[in-house]
């Protein structure tokens, strides 16, 4: 039987566990309190300020509950408004507030100092060959 440390999938997913602790230690070490999941959607909503739910739900990969979850604490703290839309009220509008705003730039460095951190050690041809294996595998199972 093989070992799970001799397992590739295993690997990846501890060094994506790994990175995510030590991401919510950092931000957590500078006072933040926002979790990292929090900081994706405010992210998400950010660069796509038109997305719905669902399609937040796939960019950040966690189920919709998860995420209406998560909303309702970035709404409780102020990182986020909802408002119905005017012209669908079945839809609703996520805003980021200039709070969230506030927050996510005051985070940006913390990110770049901890992907430096998880990054040492390799170089570019190194990350470019892991994202294209990343790619590969992905698009794999999209068949």
């Amino acid at each position: 039987m093989e070992k799970l440390e001799s397992v590739i999938f295993y690997t990846i997913d501890r060094a994506i566990r790994t990175y995510r602790q030590y991401a919510q230690a950092q931000l957590k070490k500078h006072g933040f309190t926002i979790t990292i999941d929090q900081w994706l959607i405010i992210k998400c909503l950010l660069e796509n300020p038109a997305i719905t739910q669902i399609e937040i739900s796939e960019r950040v990969f966690k189920d919709n509950a998860s995420v209406t979850r998560i909303i309702n604490l970035l709404v409780k703290a102020k990182y986020v408004t909802r408002k119905i839309s005017k012209s669908d009220r079945r839809r609703t509008v996520l805003t980021v507030t200039q709070l969230g705003i506030d927050t996510i730039t005051a985070i940006d460095e913390i990110v770049k100092i901890n992907r430096a951190h998880a990054l040492n050690g390799l170089n570019q041809e190194e990350i470019a060959i892991a994202s294209k294996v990343m790619e590969v595998i992905t698009s794999n199972c999209k068949k």
